[in-house]
């Protein structure tokens, strides 16, 4: 018997068709590979395993992802450039670099109050 022959027991490996490979590139755009597992009924670590062994299966998720960030950042410039200040200031912050300035931590010196006991405890006259 040749190695090929023997059967080495456990379940036969996950094989994705071109339509769910397809399909796994739709749902990138809003799932999780996590996700995307609970979808197909399998575990994150057999999708990971399936993508060592089909790398079209990586190649559509990653596609997914991408196209789907490049939808949202388009739209995200579009609402910028229409005059969305919130818009604007994601942008800068996420893509130009910008932060909000930290407010400058200052020591406050402790206060010592004392009180007069004759304001306190005025004895009648």
């Amino acid at each position: 018997m040749s190695e090929e022959e023997i059967d080495k027991g456990g379940r036969p490996p996950i094989v994705f068709t071109p339509e769910q490979v397809i399909e796994i590139q739709a749902l990138a755009a809003v799932l999780t590979k996590g996700q995307i597992a609970d979808y197909f009924d399998i575990s994150e670590k057999t999708l990971r395993e399936v993508e060592k062994r089909q790398p079209e299966v990586s190649t559509a998720y990653k596609k997914g992802r991408c196209k789907q960030i490049a939808n949202m950042g388009s739209n995200l410039v579009q609402l910028a450039e229409d005059g969305n200040v919130t818009a604007n200031i994601f942008y800068l912050k996420t893509q130009g670099g910008w932060k909000e300035a930290e407010a400058e931590v200052q020591e406050i010196p402790p206060i010592n109050i004392i009180l007069d006991s004759r304001v306190t405890n005025p004895t009648s006259e």
